[in-house]
């Protein structure tokens, strides 16, 4: 059984969208470390230090689901589910393109 995959007309978008999110995060990341008030010191506890980890980590976080993503496209294999292997619905692809399940499997591990 051959895999349905998105047509690289489709894709395209969606991998400028995701570069220039990546690009984004990579610059707000480096503004963040800037900012970062304890950036030299072990003064985790600080507020401000705390506020900006928390920021840092999340966009790494978000970087790492923007390269799976974008590698998933190289691969020819955007859109399906890591858990069952089926089409992920391009509505749930819209509102996130960095999902790697579908709802169905989603709902299945809650």
């Amino acid at each position: 059984m051959t895999a349905i995959k998105f047509p690289m007309k489709v894709l395209k978008p969606v991998r400028q969208y995701l570069k220039e999110h990546q690009d984004r995060l990579i610059e707000r990341k480096k503004a963040l470390e800037k900012e970062d008030p304890y950036n030299d010191t072990d003064a985790a506890e600080e507020v401000g230090h705390d506020r900006v980890s928390a920021l840092k980590l999340e966009i790494d976080k978000t970087l790492v689901r923007i390269k799976k993503a974008l590698t998933k496209i190289r691969v020819g294999k955007y859109g399906i589910c890591d858990k069952c292997g089926k089409m992920i619905d391009t509505d749930r692809l819209a509102i996130d393109p960095t999902v790697v399940t579908c709802i169905k499997c989603v709902k299945k591990n809650k």
